[in-house]
């Protein structure tokens, strides 16, 4: 999509649809001296606020694909509304991410219509400032590596191996000043990373382990590290999913695209920050390979961790995953997941779940959520919810150790404590944060996007990084 900017709309001279916000009548196209105008609905201009800002931006790109339109145009000032507290810069990024976020759709295995896609080729913008129009093409920039983010995830099953994600990784950030090693199973087995091997061991594809770095800052500084579950299809292994529950679960690598893209991000801004990403990339296969409920796998960590449903594998990988990240000494650990079906039981389809050992830094992420639209809600993880998995045979068990079928996002948080916490010393755990993102997934209907993956929480981690900076 092209962004032009304008002086006034003399400057289009009628090649664009005009959109003009209509406070009281329904959204519609009407021909106004001359100049064809999309009235755009608002009916509750004192009510606005920043998530019904987000909505309106992209009603107004969904309606007029609608129309088969491929350029429109529409002033500045109309989207400035005084109970956002927004500047105008702030305004600018945030209608420059919008527009982009939805003209986006997954066509890459449909067949071209003669008429062509449906999408917005041009957008004309009137009366900005310099500054604005910077803002503007960032947010741009943003919208761009969350798209990408959602095409890795709406990549079918057989066509997103944990090879084809590790050989994604490395083009996301081709002449960037990012170093990606991918390691294989010779090199796992070498660290002692049985519990991602073991993950994979059901599948003829093999595993990977994928680590970005981008040393940005000062060299003393100490690095974030974003941690991406990167399970390319997951068919539950041998506690194999119901028929329905499959679909889909090409998407389980959301999180490693998510660190994937926001690590490219980062570069691409040149943020003077160290950020490190690892992602482990797994096929969860049920075959004659696979592990078995009731296996005790010995971890990175030297902790052993009981098996007692192999569809709970996202915690498994991730626990070598965190193990590794310690070699980095980071000053916040952040995993990202599709961890758990839970959680979208717990707080349905509009917010990620947060567990963290640190209420400062999960308010902080709360309200940058409210600014990104990556929205998330802080759920408990008290030290008593550990007696729930703690194992007979090993450590840890993968589940809750009853097979109960109350909290399971916070017996998946918990588990995931245990690999970042360091007890030789005494210590609390570095601070650390588990995204649980299944609940985003996928877009809900409402939102006015395209059907199929989000691209949660890239907007969050970029904004969090950058704000870091800042402070």
């Amino acid at each position: 999509m092209k962004i032009t900017f304008k002086d006034n709309v003399k400057d289009i001279k009628g090649e664009a649809l005009f959109v003009s916000i209509n406070p009281k009548n329904k959204d519609e196209i009407v021909r106004d001296g001359g100049v064809k105008t999309l009235y755009l609905k608002c009916d509750e201009v004192e009510k606005m606020n920043l998530r019904k800002l987000f909505l309106l931006v992209r009603k107004m790109i969904i309606l007029a694909k609608s129309t088969k339109i491929e350029k429109l145009a529409f002033s500045f000032s109309d989207f400035r509304f005084k109970n956002t507290k927004l500047s105008d810069t702030e305004l600018g990024e945030i209608i420059g991410s919008q527009l982009d976020f939805a003209n986006y759709e997954f066509n890459e295995y449909k067949t071209v219509p003669k008429e062509g896609f449906s999408l917005i080729q041009e957008i004309f913008i009137i009366g900005t400032s310099k500054e604005i129009q910077k803002a503007i093409l960032k947010g741009n920039i943003i919208a761009d590596e969350v798209n990408k983010t959602r095409s890795l995830g709406n990549t079918p099953g057989g066509d997103m191996t944990p090879q084809v994600l590790a050989k994604k990784a490395k083009e996301a950030v081709k002449d960037l000043p990012v170093k990606v090693t991918v390691l294989g199973e010779k090199e796992m087995e070498r660290l002692n990373m049985r519990a991602i091997l073991s993950v994979g061991r059901g599948s003829d594809e093999e595993s990977k382990f994928i680590i970005m770095e981008y040393w940005g800052g000062k060299k003393e500084e100490k690095p974030i590290v974003l941690v991406g579950k990167g399970v390319t299809f997951d068919t539950g292994g041998i506690n194999l999913k119901p028929s329905g529950s499959l679909v889909g679960m090409n998407m389980d690598m959301s999180g490693g695209a998510a660190v994937i893209h926001s690590l490219a991000l980062v570069a691409k801004m040149k943020l003077k920050r160290n950020v490190i990403g690892l992602i482990p990339a797994v096929e969860n296969m049920a075959s004659g390979k696979s592990y078995h409920p009731g296996d005790v796998i010995r971890s990175m960590s030297g902790k052993t961790i009981e098996i007692l449903n192999t569809d709970a594998e996202g915690r498994v990988i991730l626990a070598d995953a965190l193990t590794y990240a310690g070699k980095y000494d980071g000053e916040v650990v952040i995993d990202i997941a599709t961890l758990t079906g839970a959680a979208a039981v717990a707080l349905g389809e509009r917010a990620s779940a947060i567990f963290t050992n640190d209420d400062k830094l999960a308010k902080d992420l709360e309200e940058i959520g409210e600014k990104t639209g990556d929205y998330i809600w802080h759920l408990p993880m008290w030290e008593e919810y550990e007696n729930e998995i703690k194992g007979t045979f090993g450590d840890f068990t993968n589940i809750h150790n009853k097979d109960s079928r109350y909290g399971g996002a916070i017996y998946g948080a918990i588990f995931l404590y245990q690999f970042i916490k360091d007890e030789k010393k005494n210590e609390k755990a570095p601070k650390w944060v588990h995204l649980d993102i299944a609940p985003r997934m996928t877009s809900m209907s409402g939102e006015n996007l395209a059907v199929g993956a989000l691209g949660t929480p890239v907007r969050l981690l970029y904004k969090f990084i950058e704000q870091h900076i800042e402070k």
